[in-house]
């Protein structure tokens, strides 16, 4: 007999294991006798960046340099390249210094040189580089706000691109001109190269004009040296067609659309398993009503899926914060679904971010079951209330429902499963035409 809990987490697991950087960055490494005979250097940022370095240190027999920096917890041990550690989300001195030491580990290069720039999600707060007149203190404060705003991951790169000196194509520009190669690991919703950490090798074809909307659509106030930079056009970012980048180019390792393919393994204890996509967007809370939707339409009408099936999907949800609670998306939107559900029998959930960490904690997500509500209350615990206060973290912890992996050294994007059985001989109530439990009139 399965154990749903069981099951979901092998699924993440799966998951997790199918995006680690040492299955999947060799085959994305140029073949040596397509290099000049020139240095390789090795550069790059994001909470997977320190094992993608492990895995090209220990495939690549010559010589090699470099810096990479990640997350703190998240280094590896490498020979020839240097790992530094540094905050995420909202970014630190050490990851200033470290992107101050890059932009000068990769400049004077020759054109027989190669550069090996490994990127990964979470490279936006570690690669620090505030544009000329701004501080660190400036670009802490836009990231806090961005963070608390509601803004897509696309919107909240814009603005990061426009007020980084190492963003948005200027560092792969600062390598002309060697020949630059970007593995990219995405954690991003359509998977572009741009918005995955925002996107230091690629050209920009935003404005600073969209830079500015998107502030002023979401109420954030900019410091002043900011708001001159984007009015003046002095933070324009590398555009399409800028001769440094004619020999620059992005191969992606890994993606959420490869990671849920391996996470099918439900198959083998005889659930179907239906991707629904790998780029659902919108606020976590309104993402987890349509998906509650979905499974008790798959659940008590078997359309469009019929049960026992899990329903996988991933993509990045966005929280606008409005309480005082300890996040984040992932276990905003599992509660929303929970609540949603009203403790249907037959449906169990798993939520979590693949690198380990949800929002601001060290917490990957959470799981439900049908108990979850009833455990809740009986604890005098209030989810709405919870939800309202945007504490998921904390309701789940109060459940012991938390799953904590510790740094996983990748990041594919958020992982969202749905387990929903196969009816018994007594089915639960329509939830279309029954009458909702008693319970569910309790916050």
């Amino acid at each position: 007999m399965h154990s749903p809990d069981a099951l979901l987490r092998r699924m993440f697991d799966a998951m997790v294991a199918s995006a680690q950087p040492e299955r999947c960055v060799a085959a994305q490494l140029p073949a040596p006798d397509t290099l000049r005979g020139g240095r390789v250097i090795v550069i790059g940022a994001g909470k997977a960046s320190a094992a993608m370095a492990q895995a090209v240190e220990s495939r690549w027999d010559g010589p090699l340099t470099g810096l990479v920096v990640t997350r703190h917890g998240y280094a590896a041990p490498c020979a020839r390249i240097e790992i530094v550690e540094a905050a995420h989300p909202v970014p630190d001195e050490a990851g200033l210094r470290a992107a101050r030491r890059m932009l000068d580990l990769v400049s004077g290069l020759r054109p027989e040189d190669t550069v090996l720039c490994l990127i990964s999600g979470g490279g936006s707060a570690l690669l620090p580089l505030p544009l000329d007149g701004l501080t660190l203190q400036d670009k802490q404060a836009v990231n806090r706000a961005l963070l608390a705003s509601g803004a897509t991951i696309s919107e909240m790169n814009c603005v990061r691109r426009h007020l980084s000196a190492i963003k948005g194509g200027r560092l792969a520009a600062a390598c002309h001109p060697a020949r630059v190669i970007t593995l990219l690991m995405s954690d991003v919703p359509g998977d572009r190269p741009l918005d995955i950490a925002s996107g230091p090798t690629c050209a920009d074809p935003t404005t600073c004009a969209d830079a500015l909307d998107i502030a002023q659509r979401y109420g954030i106030a900019l410091p002043e040296a900011a708001l001159d930079a984007l009015r003046s056009g002095r933070a324009e970012s590398v555009k399409p067609g800028d001769p440094r980048l004619a020999r620059a180019e992005i191969r992606m390792a890994a993606t959420p659309q490869m990671a849920l393919e391996a996470a099918a393994v439900a198959r083998q204890a005889g659930y179907d398993a239906h991707i629904l996509g790998d780029a659902l967007e919108g606020e976590a809370r309104d993402v987890g009503k349509v998906l509650a939707g979905i499974a008790l339409q798959a659940a008590e009408r078997e359309q469009p899926f019929r049960p026992p099936c899990v329903l996988l999907s991933g993509g990045e949800t966005t929280v606008t914060v409005r309480g005082q609670g300890s996040g984040g998306r992932n276990v905003e939107c599992l509660l929303s679904l929970a609540l949603a559900l009203r403790g249907h029998p037959r449906i169990h959930a798993l939520m979590a971010d693949t690198d380990g960490v949800d929002g601001a904690e060290d917490i990957a997500g959470a799981r439900i079951g049908p108990q979850t509500l009833a455990r809740a209350w009986a604890l005098g615990i209030k989810p709405a209330q919870a939800l309202a206060d945007n504490d998921g973290h904390g309701f789940f912890k109060a459940l012991g429902a938390s799953i904590v992996t510790g740094a996983t050294r990748t990041n594919v994007n958020d992982f969202r499963a749905i387990l929903i059985d196969a009816k018994p001989g007594d089915p639960w109530p329509d939830v279309a035409q029954a009458p909702a439990p008693a319970f569910t009139q309790r916050t």
